[in-house]
């Protein structure tokens, strides 16, 4: 699953907008995918609480339909020209990104 911390989305508009070298489009996430599970197990760690009910497949397949499958298999965006154009992300772990977050 692609994320980007709220941070890292602000600093990327404004370098796009500011810097001219910016020319088309860039994929606005974190260097770092996750998946949903990782993402749910860190914020569970963060906010002490457990996370470890998993919601079965075919209730998500038969609430979401197709779009079950965004969230069952995820869709793994990468920065790849965000990154060679140079921006640096403040938050490239889910950890600290939601830390940051919560704190």
């Amino acid at each position: 699953m692609s994320w980007i911390h709220r941070d890292d989305l602000v600093d990327l508009i404004v370098e796009s907008l500011s810097n001219t070298s910016y020319k088309g489009v860039y994929n606005a996430t974190a260097p770092k995918p996750v998946r949903m599970s990782e993402l749910c197990s860190e914020l569970g760690t963060i906010l002490g609480r457990p996370s470890w009910l998993p919601v079965p497949d075919f209730a998500l397949q038969s609430l979401l339909g197709e779009g079950a499958s965004v969230v069952l298999e995820g869709q793994k965006v990468l920065p790849i020209r965000t990154q060679k154009q140079g921006f640096n992300f403040k938050y490239s772990d889910i950890g600290p990104a939601l830390r940051s977050l919560v704190n």
